[in-house]
């Protein structure tokens, strides 16, 4: 163990770092409980097809529509209908219609109907662009601890972008593991961690990471921030992403819709194609999802030996429960091939 400039203590390995209080991975006090994978269902797009029913977060399985169906980041029901018909009766009725195809309303009430269907175009405008779906799910989520995992192994300019769009668009603590300060990467983190210490949580290494001609295993790593962290969820950011919004609150908030696991990106059935989930398409339970940003429950985390993954996408693959793209697309933007 050697110390740094400004004081700051290098470990010889990972596995040297001292952990006081090892977390036994106990269920989460605040989370609502995960939903089992044979559960949920099979792999399905979120797409409400059937009426109306509401598609929950990727669950592949219908649920009932009514007054507050659909919240969250599952996908909306149809609407106001006959109880129980999935359909509704008579729409044309909505807008002064009879219904019967030789009824074409009255004449003097086209203008007030036109304004009607404008005004209520405007009002759905309006509060997409206030942003009141992200501000129900920062309301439900913010007593959820989330802490995002960081492991610090070069590039030292993309780390720098990386960790401070989380510092200034979410809330979440960061917690980092420098791996040999490679290239420099040890000491940008040691400067963003000294200018915002209420924010971030720093420890550094001599050994370097194995994908880099070290000794240090990614799943060394990854063991060694859950046992460090407590939070209930935990998200797992690469240096070759940044943030250009909160993209933490959407991943949080599906885990708290019951899902074991989130993320940014998420394979396709047929196992080949990686691609971010499409405007208005709902979300997508899939097999596995991207290492860029992945949030999970850190209990099931710690469960599933963490320690003898290779990645993200590994880890995800291996947790037992719900995997899920959230509905809307995430302001996560790449700064270079992972």
């Amino acid at each position: 163990m050697t110390e740094a400039p400004h004081h700051v203590t290098v470990w010889p390995t990972v596995r040297s770092i001292p952990v006081s209080a090892v977390t036994d991975g106990a269920p989460s006090r605040r989370l609502r409980p995960p939903r089992p994978q044979d559960i949920a269902g099979g792999t399905g797009t979120g797409r409400d097809t059937s009426g109306s029913v509401a598609t929950g977060v990727g669950t592949g399985r219908a649920q009932p529509a009514g007054p507050g169906a659909g919240g969250g980041s599952g996908g909306a029901g149809s609407g106001a209908g006959e109880a129980g018909t999935g359909a509704r009766g008579n729409p044309a009725a909505e807008f002064g219609f009879s219904g019967d195809p030789a009824q074409h309303g009255v004449p003097d009430d086209d203008l007030l109907h036109a304004q009607r269907v404008w005004d209520g175009t405007l009002a759905t405008n309006r509060l997409d662009a206030l942003g009141v779906n992200a501000e129900r799910q920062r309301v439900r989520t913010e007593d959820i601890a989330t802490t995002v995992g960081f492991l610090v192994d070069g590039h030292p300019e993309d780390t720098r972008r990386a960790l401070q769009s989380v510092i200034d668009h979410t809330a979440a603590h960061i917690l980092a593991l420098d791996l040999g300060d490679v290239d420099g990467a040890g000491t940008v983190l040691r400067e963003l961690a000294a200018r915002h210490p209420e924010r971030v949580t720093a420890w550094y290494v001599e050994e370097q990471p194995e994908w880099r001609g070290g000794t240090a295993t990614w799943g060394e790593c990854l063991a060694k921030l859950l046992h460090l962290d407590t939070a209930e969820v935990f998200v797992l950011m690469e240096g070759s992403v940044v943030l250009e919004g909160d993209a933490i609150t959407p991943l949080v908030a599906a885990i708290d819709d019951g899902a074991v696991a989130a993320g940014w990106t998420g394979q396709e059935p047929d196992g080949r194609t990686w691609r971010e989930t499409d405007p208005g398409e709902g979300a997508r339970d899939v097999s596995a999802l991207g290492g860029e940003l992945l949030a999970v429950r850190r209990s099931a985390a710690l469960g599933d030996d963490p320690e003898q993954t290779r990645d993200g996408t590994e880890l995800s693959r291996n947790l037992r429960g719900v995997r899920v793209v959230p509905a809307d697309r995430l302001p996560v933007r790449r700064q270079r091939a992972a």
